[in-house]
């Protein structure tokens, strides 16, 4: 595969500044000659640029890495037709009509056909007088609010009203059907649209309902649009009676488990957690034994009050070692949720740090710890999904229950008392962070995964910052941004806060 180094910021916006000649990796066969695409990497950011280079090279397609005379077609993501016009006019480029300006719509349509697909009016970018007009007269108010809405979810504030769960529920099978593909391209198309969709006051019922709406490309609406005649998606159903996605969504159930596992025990001609269960040649990790172990438990819901139970427990477990730590819930029970399948905490302590040997000192049944890898003054990561390097434990507590239901004992009954399991089995995430990094920690666990995602894109290519659980980053100035809350860092990228109740992107 070919490598393609990627020039550092300043050097790169040098190099754009003038035309250049064409510089073609050799390590790939080009099948068509007649297109010659650049992907422009404003918005997009330099990792996603890069990922889509290389991605249709492996198919085929001839992709330049700097503007050149040779250049035919033009690929802007989240971009519109007068802001490639400036960018290209800041090139020195004079005749602009040369090229087909694209939505990145046309080349991901093209990366699943593996072949240039036609340039289509719904796939080009277009002067606003050549747009087709809005019937206004007939969805007036909904296009006033898809006028409003940002193509970031930290813009926005979601709550749990989901009005559009319809199509929030098909958009996250196909999103979890890619994910099991590892196609990051098409699995963040479906997130992002069920995002928006998810945010909307009013229910969809005609597509005029999502026009002018950001993140909804033709894959997006084609599935809206057989939902609103159907009332349901044909492609939703085919997924979900896959026989690889069946069989990746039960091996992903288990705790210890993911997408690279789930590749190998199906190459294996495994298909169900049975089968694993009963291969004897197959050597599972110690989380993995975990978590079949508990599996009944672990893969049922959690509720609030299981939870608050919880929370109890790690406070004044934590407080015997740390009597000044702050204990808080993150994750989907601190955005108001009532139900998940996990409880993730954060854990500080504002005096000295005593908190580095915590998660060793017997908290816990089962855990395995990462140690941190954190190293003072290093640079936020670039990547939207990186993990963070605190110190943390992923781990199962055992719940104690009371008994409940006591009206359908029936004393006549003889069953041995001892075999009566009054305990639960709970995934717990503990995470350890110094202090002076405790606001970037909670924002960054508190989620949901989407809107961190959105938070990070906007500071790398709204802000020219970068984000991640640490710290923030300011390129311009060269320094990294204290916060003492939440709300600082909102500040610091110039954002309106969002309680975390409005963060269920």
């Amino acid at each position: 595969m070919d490598k393609i180094r990627a020039p550092a910021v300043s050097s790169q916006r040098k190099r754009q500044k003038t035309m250049h000649s064409p510089k073609l990796p050799c390590s790939y066969d080009i099948k068509f000659n007649k297109f010659v695409i650049f992907i422009m990497q404003r918005k997009m950011g330099m990792t996603r640029r890069t990922f889509l280079m290389d991605l249709a090279r492996r198919k085929g397609f001839r992709v330049e890495s700097e503007l050149s005379d040779s250049v035919t077609h033009i690929v802007a993501e989240n971009n519109s037709y007068l802001e490639v016009l400036d960018w290209l006019r800041a090139q020195a480029v004079g005749d602009t009509s040369r090229f087909e300006l694209l939505d990145i719509s046309w080349f991901t349509t093209c990366m699943e056909a593996g072949r240039p697909v036609d340039t289509e009016m719904k796939y080009r970018l277009m002067e606003p007088d050549q747009c087709p007009p809005l019937n206004t007269a007939e969805s007036e108010e909904p296009s006033f609010i898809a006028s409003k809405v940002s193509q970031y979810s930290c813009q926005r504030k979601t709550t749990l009203n989901n009005y559009n769960k319809k199509f929030t529920d098909a958009f996250e099978i196909m999103a979890e059907n890619y994910e099991f593909k590892e196609n990051e391209i098409l699995c963040l198309e479906f997130l992002r649209a069920a995002s928006v969709l998810k945010f909307l006051p009013f229910p969809v019922t005609r597509m005029k309902d999502v026009q002018g709406l950001p993140c909804m490309g033709d894959r997006v609406r084609d599935v809206i649009e057989e939902i609103i005649e159907e009332g349901e998606s044909s492609r939703a159903k085919e997924v979900l009676n896959d026989e690889r996605y069946k069989s990746f969504k039960q091996f992903t159930s288990v705790f210890g488990v993911g997408v690279k596992t789930s590749e190998k025990w199906y190459r294996m001609g495994l298909r169900t957690l049975e089968e694993v269960k009963a291969d004897k040649t197959l050597k599972l990790s110690k989380m993995q034994k975990a978590g079949f172990l508990y599996y009944e438990d672990l893969v049922s819901c959690v509720s609030k009050a299981e939870a608050d139970a919880v929370s109890l427990i790690v406070k004044n477990t934590v407080c015997m070692f740390l009597p000044d730590a702050l204990v808080t819930i993150t994750g989907g029970f601190r955005r108001g949720k009532k139900i998940g399948h996990d409880i993730d905490f954060l854990i500080t302590n504002p005096g000295p740090r005593e908190d580095d040997q915590l998660l060793h000192k017997g908290l816990l049944l089962y855990c395995d710890i990462v140690e941190s890898t954190f190293v003072k003054e290093q640079l936020p990561s670039r990547k939207v999904d990186a993990m963070d390097n605190f110190q943390k434990c992923f781990a199962i507590l055992k719940l104690y229950q009371p008994r409940v239901d006591n009206s359908s004992y029936n004393p006549s009954e003889k069953f041995d008392m001892a075999e009566v399991k009054d305990w639960k089995a709970i995934r717990v995430d503990l995470v350890i962070t110094p202090f002076e990094q405790y606001a970037y920690a909670l924002l960054g666990w508190t989620g949901s995964r989407q809107f961190g995602r959105d938070l990070r894109r906007y500071a790398t290519h709204e802000k020219k910052m970068v984000l991640d659980n640490h710290a923030l980053y300011d390129k311009g100035k060269r320094i990294f941004l204290k916060a003492g809350s939440e709300e600082e860092i909102f500040a610091h990228l110039g954002l309106d806060y969002v309680e975390p109740w409005e963060r269920n992107a």
